[in-house]
């Protein structure tokens, strides 16, 4: 094998080294699909890996002598063995001398740790135990050595599984699996009161019972095999008296042993109660690197480490869920207790727990300096229906930017552009937040002000900024600033356009964002223009970018969608679903999205009954999968109100736009184009019911704030002028109606929507036909009748009612028959 053949395979085994099982075969299945030959080099690098894994596990003592059920060591005979380890074997034993009956769980250590001045340490020790009297820990009850030379512990026995195994079967949330670990910090914090240090916290160490009590086990053990004069963590045989993978620092340098030691080892495990890995995951399982790895690497994230694939067996969206419930305060102060210098980590168990109390009660913790962006953060968490939509959009912001540094981290150049913009986006916050002297901050204001601050400080980083402008761009698309969104999407194209070497998925995200804004600007032509040249790069990157390759897919179907080429549409929908239902990490929130736009198609062509069905499954899945409270439901909730409306189940529609309308109010205010949609749909409802001076109320009302945002002649104006148009027909005022139909009918031309153009134009015949201007009418039903074939077919109740209208009209200007022809 050449020198470039290894440099391509080596950091790819490193990474499927550091996944778990479920995670390492889906990354081979994905190396299969782009290269098979590849694959099948890595599967036979991890064969010959696991094989010689071990070799150094054991350590080198005597094995124990043959043990059996019956056997009596000291006053305890044996009944069943509970496990086995470096250190020797536990047995279930019970007291065999009648003293008293109790079970206990009997710890034999192999005769190579035990030296002859063992027995005196034993004695002595074993009084200084005893004072560990505390609900959560197992006491060590007796301890000696038998006539034949077998050292024993007797410990209370414990009928639990280690903590790690039941949240792996249990698989509880974030907050429960932090109250249990609280039960951990309490009992070792007692210990450290009473001047012990455990030495050797682990999970198999932390039993967890049938009634979710915790119960530590070991408590001085360690201590009591120390040999005076020697290394402080090492046996006279030269055996460790720790687990490598649970040990701190200085336990591997044979540094002095303190309470901050225990504080590491505490690091570690609630490390894997959250993440479901170790912290230090080396690339090779010998032990020289997983000292190395211990020593030297700074551990990731957990959360991050949940996004890549852990989660020690978790469902991809409870895993995702986990991940941001984690992300922030808990990554820090996990962090914080695995600090390579004791000095820095905290400076007490109590002190670790405080912080994890405090997480539970969302106040901030004490672990990071209180910058005044994180202040805000943890006030908007706490307090998150009194604070303005502006706080929430500028925490969306640092998200964003977030993940934008997520998707860096593949070179050197793309990281450094990372942290500039994460440095960049901090310091933004922070003045926005001095200057507004404490008043709610202006979103808007502070979009813009990033904007500023990114031509200055990300000058001469041109893809960093590039992506700045995409992050900002979509914050604007989703507090409904469309044309500010594109103004800013046309400055990252142009950026993108002279960059080299472009990374693909920004060029995807950067395409999908432009059409996006496109489509909703009421431009579907240019928006597919824009999306279409990326469409192979899209099919050929899926595999690595299935996300913006969904999205893209997504957005180009809508834009075919509204243009009404279902077929094309279609097959992108269907294209996005599986890549967001089937991938290794499944998108849930995406794949209700593609569920609900294949059910528009459905809507689009007619068929009302399974338009219906799938609405009612997306929000089903939404429900299950994500929440009910989800931004996605306030477009379903609209979606499923308007499929009822038209099915004549007025009583459901209402619910259904009511149900959408509070939520779209809770999530986006007043001003929101989702909450103006829910509105319109509202009055629309009202018309049905002859309420026709409330629907004029509200479609005015809309009709001003959604100029304003959109310009006056966007498609959605047109909607409401075609509203207004129908109000103003059922109040008998022929002029009004026309005037607004006309000005829906011009603004429908102008944007291309084909599919509201032949309703527009069906709407003012109607009117032209009942003021008896039928000879004007015709054109616009004939032109309305070529639409709605194309659309839906000859057969469709659509086509029929434009028919039986354009006859009407025909019979009218038949000239002294009465019979249309």
């Amino acid at each position: 094998m050449d020198d470039a053949h290894w440099q391509r395979l080596s950091p790819a085994l490193d990474a499927l080294l550091e996944l778990d099982a479920p995670a390492r075969a889906a990354a081979l299945d994905a190396h299969r699909r782009v290269d098979p030959a590849f694959a099948v080099e890595l599967e036979a690098l991890l064969a010959l890996e696991a094989e010689h894994a071990d070799f150094l596990a054991e350590p080198a003592v005597a094995a124990l002598p043959h043990m059996r059920p019956g056997r009596q060591i000291g006053p305890y005979a044996l009944e069943r063995l509970l496990g086995e380890g470096g250190m020797g074997q536990v047995w279930l034993a019970h007291r065999a001398d009648g003293l008293y009956e109790r079970r206990v769980a009997l710890k034999l250590l192999r005769p190579g740790l035990a030296d002859p001045d063992l027995r005196l340490r034993f004695t002595r020790e074993r009084q200084i135990l005893a004072r560990l009297e505390h609900p959560h820990i197992a006491r060590l009850l007796d301890a000696g050595i038998s006539a034949d030379q077998q050292p024993y512990l007797a410990l209370d026995y414990i009928d639990g599984e280690p903590v790690t195994d039941w949240c792996r079967a249990q698989q509880p949330g974030i907050a429960e699996r932090v109250r249990l670990f609280l039960q951990v910090c309490g009992a070792v914090s007692h210990a450290h009161a009473n001047l012990i240090v455990h030495r050797d916290l682990k999970p198999s160490n932390i039993l967890v019972t049938a009634r979710d009590d915790v119960r530590l086990l070991d408590f001085g053990i360690a201590k009591l095999l120390d040999t005076p004069g020697q290394a402080p963590e090492r046996t006279r045989t030269g055996v460790r008296a720790f687990t490598l993978h649970y040990a701190a620092p200085e336990q591997l340098r044979g540094e002095p042993v303190t309470t901050m030691t225990d504080v590491y080892a505490l690091g570690v495990v609630l490390y894997e109660l959250l993440a479901g890995t170790k912290p230090c995951q080396p690339a090779r399982a010998s032990d020289a690197q997983w000292e190395q790895a211990i020593l030297d690497v700074d551990p990731l994230r957990p959360s991050l480490v949940l996004q890549r694939g852990a989660g020690d067996g978790l469902e991809p969206i409870r895993r995702r869920r986990m991940a941001r419930a984690i992300a922030g305060d808990l990554d820090t102060v996990v962090l914080r207790a695995l600090a390579k210098a004791p000095e820095h980590r905290y400076p007490s168990v109590e002190a670790f727990a405080l912080d994890l109390r405090r997480w539970l009660d969302g106040k901030p913790i004490h672990a990071r300096p209180q910058r005044l962006s994180y202040r805000v953060g943890k006030y908007l968490r706490r307090h998150r229906w009194a604070v303005s939509s502006a706080a929430l959009f500028a925490m969306t912001l640092v998200a964003s930017m977030v993940a934008v540094s997520w998707r860096s981290q593949q070179a050197l150049e793309e990281s450094t552009r990372a942290q500039a913009m994460q440095d960049f986006v901090v310091g933004l916050l922070e003045q926005a937040g001095a200057a507004s002297g404490g008043a709610p901050m202006d979103v808007r204001r502070l979009l813009d002000a990033g904007v500023q601050r990114g031509d200055a400080e990300l000058a001469h980083q041109p893809v960093a900024r590039a992506e700045l402008y995409g992050v900002i761009a979509r914050l604007r698309l989703g507090l409904g600033d469309d044309r500010q969104a594109l103004a800013l999407l046309e400055r990252q194209a142009a950026i993108l356009a002279t960059a080299p070497d472009t990374p693909p998925g920004l060029r995807l995200q950067a395409a999908s964002d432009r059409g996006r804004a496109l489509r909703l600007l009421g431009r579907p032509h240019d928006a597919i223009a824009s999306m279409q040249p990326l469409q192979a790069l899209a099919l050929q990157r899926e595999a690595m970018l299935s996300r913006q390759a969904a999205e893209l897919y997504t957005h180009l179907g809508r834009s075919r969608r509204d243009l009404a080429q279902f077929e094309q549409a279609a097959v992108l929908f269907q294209r996005a679903l599986a890549l967001r239902r089937d991938g290794v990490v499944p998108d849930e929130a995406g794949t209700v999205e593609s569920l609900a736009d294949l059910a528009s198609l459905h809507s689009a062509t007619g068929d009302l009954d399974r338009a219906l069905a799938g609405t009612d499954a997306a929000i089903a899945r939404l429900r299950a999968r994500l929440d009910a409270r989800h931004p996605l439901a306030v477009e379903l909730l609209r979606t499923r109100c308007a499929l009822l409306r038209a099915a004549a189940r007025a009583r459901e529609a209402e619910a259904s736009c009511r149900d959408g309308l509070a939520l779209a109010l809770a999530l986006h205010g007043m001003r929101h184009p989702a909450t103006l949609d829910a509105r319109r749909q509202l009055a629309a409802l009202h018309v049905d019911q002859g309420r026709f001076a409330e629907a004029e109320i509200e479609f005015r009302d809309a009709l001003g704030w959604t100029i304003a945002r959109l310009g006056a002649r966007h498609a959605d104006v047109a909607r409401i002028h075609n509203s207004l148009g129908i109000v103003a027909w059922e109040r008998g005022d022929e002029a009004a109606a026309l005037a607004a139909l006309t000005r829906a009918v011009d603004i429908w031309r102008q944007t291309g929507a084909d599919s509201r153009l032949a309703d527009g134009l069906f709407n003012q015949a109607m009117v032209l036909q009942a003021a008896g201007r039928a000879a004007e009418a015709r054109p616009l039903l004939h032109e309305a009748l070529t639409l709605r074939r194309a659309r839906y077919g000859a057969a469709h109740g659509l086509v029929g009612d434009t028919l039986r209208l354009l006859g009407e009209v025909e019979h009218a200007l038949a000239p002294g028959t009465g019979r249309a022809h």
